[in-house]
């Protein structure tokens, strides 16, 4: 049965139900997956097999007041549409939707087969060739919707993007860190107002399976049409404060920093490549601060220990740096990042 804290059986029987999957009335074995912090997840044994059903929350799960549509579940399956037209081994395919109830189906991946990345990114399975075929699949993405209106009109999802991604990342750590206030609303002005190509929001590697024909890409739920330069940013944040999680392997995750920067970069068509990496690395160090002070701070940074006041230092006195002294190269955050830990690393050996 799902975990208390998942919708009940009941409805998740009706949504399965509603898709085609299940005649009314059939109860088959469903189990509750970990999952991130704004859908119920759930593996259902149907009979031509195995399904993982997802259904949006309203309320997300942290300690902020964070809530979000739940239409964003139909934006989702979209992008997986598209995308998965476009990278077919990097999506899992869709089953079913339910529009009623928010949610729908799709293909079950065995996790023996499809590792997690952050999972291995923790275990110290740090491979710089993941991060670049990371970095080529959602520059394929975004180079086949670039300046694409029939797309931009399938994904107008400007407030889901919002209330999503710009208010709990960069809006309230604006409101928390008035130094760099200014800036962190400048970013999302500039954000916001720059539609370009198909933005799957949530690049991450808690989101990213490791199978045997390249990484799979989940969780798209903040799709929207917008600044490819996000997808980017978003990921490579992970890069960096990886390193704060797992400092013996900080030289394997900068190594992945710089693989899939340089690999998004070298294949991204639709505009100059300066111009991308220069919104990049405006966004980079909004996010930085944005998992310290946002509404989503990382969660291996929030035990109450000296290493993590000194790691959630580290992000702000970084991230203060380039918000308010931009770079337009993100090796030179890349570089910075490295040279502040050392520092620390050499004081303490």
């Amino acid at each position: 049965m799902p975990a208390p804290s998942s919708p009940s059986a009941d409805s998740l029987y009706a949504s399965l139900a509603r898709m085609g999957l299940i005649a009314p009335g059939a109860t088959p074995p469903l189990t509750a997956l970990p999952g991130g912090i704004s859908s119920d997840i759930h593996r259902v044994e149907i009979a031509v097999g195995t399904v993982c059903v997802k259904r949006a929350l309203a309320k997300l799960k942290v300690a902020a007041d964070w809530h979000a549509p739940v239409a964003r579940n139909r934006f989702e399956v979209e992008w997986m549409r598209v995308a998965g037209a476009i990278v077919p081994d990097a999506v899992p395919a869709v089953i079913a939707e339910d529009t009623e109830g928010s949610a729908f189906a799709m293909a079950w991946l065995d996790a023996k087969l499809h590792p997690v990345w952050k999972t291995q990114l923790r275990d110290g399975v740090v491979v710089a060739a993941t991060a670049a075929a990371v970095g080529r699949i959602i520059a394929a993405i975004h180079n086949a919707t670039a300046r694409n209106p029939e797309i931009a009109a399938r994904f107008s999802s400007d407030a889901i993007f919002h209330s999503i991604r710009l208010e709990p990342y960069l809006l309230a750590t604006a409101a928390r860190r008035s130094d760099c206030a200014a800036a962190l609303e400048q970013l999302v002005s500039v954000t916001a107002g720059t539609r370009l190509a198909l933005v799957h929001g949530d690049v991450s590697p808690k989101n990213i399976l490791v199978g045997p024909r390249g990484p799979v890409l989940l969780d798209a739920e903040c799709a929207w049409y917008g600044d490819p330069a996000f997808d980017l940013a978003f990921c490579l944040n992970h890069m960096l404060l990886k390193c704060l999680w797992r400092p013996q392997w900080t030289t394997l995750y900068l190594a992945c920093f710089d693989a899939l920067t340089a690999t998004y970069l070298d294949a991204a068509v639709w505009e100059p490549r300066e111009e991308i990496e220069a919104r990049t690395a405006r966004l980079l160090p909004g996010l930085l601060l944005g998992r310290v002070d946002g509404k989503s701070p990382v969660e291996y940074l929030l035990e109450d220990t000296a290493y993590n006041a000194w790691a959630r230092n580290s992000a702000r006195t970084v991230a203060r740096r380039f918000l308010l002294q931009p770079a337009s190269r993100l090796a030179d955050i890349g570089t910075a990042w490295q040279q502040h830990l050392a520092t620390r690393n050499a004081q303490h050996a």
